[in-house]
C-alpha cells in the first residue's frame, strides 16, 4: 500500500510535504478548484522546489478550466522542477464546475482533452479545433530547458459513474476515486476493466488511489470530539454536498446516510439565504476547509466513520487491508488543520504498523 496526502490547493502546503517525505508518504494530491483554493499549479511548483522524492499530481485537472494545450504544458512545467515525479489528474469536474453552477464535463469532452493532452506529453503534433478552425500544434522548444516531455507524465482519470469507470479503463494510466466499501471498489473495478477489455488493453496492475480523510482515535477518544470535528468534519460534510449535488462522488455512500441527508436538505439548505437559482454559492462555501455554523449538527459518527478513515490505528489498518485485497494500491489523505500533527499520528499508527 502506497499513502499519499491530498490538499486544497494552497501555496504553503509544501511545508507540510517536507514532513510527509519523511514519513513515509508517497505522493500528494492537489484538488484543482479555481473558486475556492489556489492556483494549483503554482502550488505544485513551489511543492516541487522544496521537496525531494514525493510524487505531486493533480487531483484533479478539469477540461472547462483551461484547454488542453495550457493543461499538458503547465503540468510539463511541473515535470521540468520535478522531473518524473509528475502525474497529471483528470476528471469531469466536481466542486470546479458546481461552484460556478455548472455540470460535469461531458466525457466526450474529457475524451478528447486526456487524447489531446496525452498526445502533447509525447511530443506529438495534434489537430487543435476552435469554432470550425483546425490547426496542427505542438511544442517548438521541447529541449530547451522550458518543459519535460522526456519523464512520462502519467494521467490518471477520477471517476465514480459507470460511464466515466468504463472511460478510465479505456485510456487511462490510473484510477483515481472517493472511500467506499471493499465490495462496491470491486464492482467498480469491474466496469473499469469492462472499458479496458472494449480497448483491448488489460489494467491488471492500474494504479487505484482512493481519496480520504483519516483521524486516528485516541484512547476513549469518542469520533464526534472536537478535535475529530475539527480534522474530519469539513471533509465528511462534502458527502452531503454531494447527495445535493446529485454528483456521482455520491454514488457508493451508505444508504443510511440518506436519512441524515433529507434533515440536512430541509433542515438547512432550504433555509439559506441564498436564493435557490444560486445556492450553489452558499453550499460549497468551506468546502474541505471549514464548517459552516449549522452544519455540525449533521456531522455524526456514521458520517464521520461511514465517509472517512476514522477509529483506532487498529481498526484503520483493518479497513485499508480490506481494501487493498479488492484490489486498492494508495489511500491519499486531505490536510484539513494541522497538517504536522496528522502526518505525524498517522505514520506513526497506521504506516509504520502496516
Amino acid at each position: 500500500m502506497q499513502f499519499g496526502i491530498a490538499y486544497p490547493a494552497r501555496p504553503d502546503a509544501w511545508k507540510d510535504l517536507v514532513i510527509a517525505e519523511d514519513h513515509g508518504f508517497t505522493h500528494a494530491w492537489f484538488y484543482d478548484s479555481q473558486m475556492i483554493y489556489s492556483d494549483v499549479y503554482a502550488c505544485m511548483a513551489l511543492a516541487a522546489e522544496h521537496t525531494k522524492t514525493i510524487k505531486l499530481a493533480t487531483g484533479v485537472a478539469i477540461p472547462s478550466n483551461r484547454i488542453a494545450p495550457v493543461t499538458a504544458h503547465s503540468i510539463a512545467t511541473i515535470n521540468l522542477l520535478a522531473p518524473g515525479r509528475t502525474i497529471l489528474g483528470i476528471s469531469t469536474g466536481f466542486t470546479g464546475r458546481n461552484t460556478m453552477g455548472l455540470p460535469p464535463v461531458p466525457l466526450k469532452v474529457m475524451r478528447e482533452y486526456v487524447q489531446m493532452c496525452r498526445a502533447l506529453l509525447r511530443g506529438e503534433e495534434v489537430l487543435y479545433r476552435e469554432g470550425s478552425r483546425e490547426r496542427p500544434i505542438k511544442f517548438l522548444h521541447q529541449n530547451h530547458g522550458y518543459i519535460n516531455l522526456k519523464d512520462p507524465i502519467p494521467i490518471y482519470l477520477a471517476a465514480n459513474g459507470p460511464k466515466a469507470l468504463e472511460l478510465t479503463g479505456e485510456l487511462a494510466d490510473g484510477w483515481i476515486t472517493t472511500l467506499c466499501d471493499p465490495a462496491s471498489l470491486q464492482k467498480n473495478l469491474s466496469v473499469v476493466e469492462k472499458g479496458a477489455a472494449k480497448a483491448n488493453r488489460s489494467v491488471q496492475d492500474l494504479p487505484i488511489v482512493m481519496l480520504s480523510a483519516a483521524c486516528v482515535l485516541r484512547p476513549g477518544e469518542p469520533a464526534t470530539s472536537p478535535r475529530v470535528m475539527g480534522r474530519i468534519g469539513p471533509f465528511a460534510v462534502v458527502a452531503l454536498h454531494a447527495l445535493w449535488e446529485r454528483s456521482a462522488v455520491a454514488s457508493d455512500l451508505p444508504p443510511a446516510l440518506q436519512q441524515l441527508y433529507d434533515r440536512y436538505n430541509t433542515e438547512y439548505v432550504a433555509k439559506l439565504k441564498t436564493p435557490a437559482d444560486r445556492r450553489y454559492l452558499e453550499v460549497h462555501e468551506g468546502h474541505l476547509i471549514y464548517l459552516k455554523p449549522g452544519e455540525e449538527r449533521y456531522v455524526d459518527e456514521t458520517l464521520i466513520r461511514g465517509f472517512s478513515l476514522t477509529g483506532s490505528g487498529e481498526e484503520i489498518i483493518a479497513r485499508l487491508k480490506a481494501l487493498e485485497a479488492a484490489g486498492l494500491q494508495q489511500i491519499a489523505i486531505q490536510v484539513v488543520n494541522n497538517g504536522p500533527e496528522m502526518i505525524k499520528e498517522f505514520s506513526r499508527e497506521v504506516i509504520a504498523k502496516y
